[in-house]
């Protein structure tokens, strides 16, 4: 689900009083971004029923992130967020209409704490996280290490991350108490990352990141069905218990001049399941006034189909793994929109909270519209915003 880059959000902070003439430096003020989104998608690929059936799902997605200057080098961040969705295709788990699968909520939170080094330059972060629904659990960590030049104009960070998952067993409901289907509930995932971002010039900016991801355990999805050539029942998708991707993506922004800069990002995927992708975006924020813009973008995807996939009655009985999950399919996508931003130089607006003695600020609204489909047939529509409020420490 589309949604905007994470902001930097805060929230509060006092400082000490002045020692006998000696001036301490004032905390940078907390910022606190609000963000909510609505997707919609309609399809008639599902997984769920063996690569036919019906793909209508509606989610709708609070998020709230903040940013805590703890001093003046260290910084507290807090990303919480819930996902309230509605699928007609999970509701296809049971035979029996508007079953518990049918809709359910999903509540994730990450945790982290950054530091920067002036003297060197050297920035480190840590976070914790964690995120839960009905027949899923999932913890991580992650660290980074990030060191700037002297000049100011490059930047090479390192990123590392694992996740410790664990799914809940739900079968289709006709092939359950036939045997187990699949051999463990856990999965891990390993992502190494690591970027390089360069100035080129007073107009160029660019950046370079490479990943390795590695993933193992139960790597397919229990309740999804595969039908075969041979028989009318349905087995269960089988995929391999492990994964190797290796994502790079190149990123710049080209200032063209004081109304309009071009934002530019190509992505090139592989994995060791035969599938390879290329993605192209392209943004062009165009600066109506001085404080409001906007931004139509363009997103083109195309990939070749894993290694398991095949439609519908595709596969052959004999085969160790199949899947007939569209998103493993051989396709291509679009995805179109626009987006608004009005952010005054002393914010939109202010008000008072309880406890706080300084005005809370408004400083930006954002809103992005983009409508999505693909080659398969399967259409959304996505709508979000992003309230973005600055609270002066004390």
């Amino acid at each position: 689900m589309a949604a905007f880059a994470m902001a930097s959000v805060s929230g509060f902070a006092q400082n000490a009083a002045p020692r006998s003439g000696r001036r301490v430096q004032e905390l940078p003020p907390a910022d606190v971004n609000i963000l909510a989104s609505y997707y919609s998608q309609t399809g008639d690929h599902s997984p769920v029923t063996g690569g036919v059936g019906t793909e209508e799902l509606t989610d709708v997605t609070p998020t709230v992130i903040v940013n805590v200057p703890l001093d003046t080098v260290t910084n507290l961040l807090v990303n919480f967020g819930m996902d309230f969705y509605s699928s007609a295709s999970t509701d296809k788990i049971d035979f029996n209409v508007s079953s518990a699968s049918s809709s359910d909520m999903r509540a994730h939170i990450n945790v982290g704490l950054s530091r920067r080094n002036s003297l060197s330059r050297v920035t480190k972060s840590i976070t914790i996280g964690g995120s839960t629904e009905y027949d899923y659990q999932s913890v991580s960590l992650a660290g980074s290490w990030a060191k700037e030049s002297r000049d100011g104009n490059r930047e090479v960070s390192f990123a590392g991350q694992v996740f410790y998952d664990t799914w809940t067993l739900i079968y289709p409901q006709e092939l359950r108490g036939n045997g187990p289907w699949v051999d463990t509930n856990k999965r891990q995932s390993f992502n190494l990352s690591a970027t390089v971002s360069q100035v080129i010039n007073k107009r160029l900016q660019v950046s370079l990141t490479a990943d390795a991801v590695y993933q193992t355990g139960l790597l397919s999805t229990p309740f999804h069905r595969v039908y075969v050539q041979e028989q009318e029942e349905a087995l269960v998708e089988q995929l391999p218990d492990s994964r190797l991707k290796f994502p790079v993506g190149l990123r710049a922004n080209y200032y063209l001049s004081d109304l309009l800069t071009a934002r530019m990002f190509y992505r090139f995927y592989v994995d060791d399941w035969g599938m390879v992708g290329n993605t192209l975006e392209v943004e062009t924020p165009f600066k109506m006034g001085p404080f409001f813009s906007i931004y139509p973008f363009y997103r083109f995807h195309t990939q070749t189909a894993a290694d398991y996939f095949a439609p519908y009655k595709e596969h052959a009985l004999s085969q160790e793994f199949y899947t007939s999950d569209y998103d493993l399919s051989d396709l291509s996508s679009h995805k179109v929109g626009i987006g608004v931003r009005y952010s005054p130089l002393f914010g939109v607006a202010k008000f008072g909270l309880p406890f706080t003695r300084n005005d809370t600020k408004l400083k930006s609204i954002e809103l992005r519209a983009s409508q999505y489909w693909r080659s398969d047939g399967l259409k959304a529509f996505l709508i979000s915003t992003d309230l973005g409020f600055t609270i002066p420490s004390e």
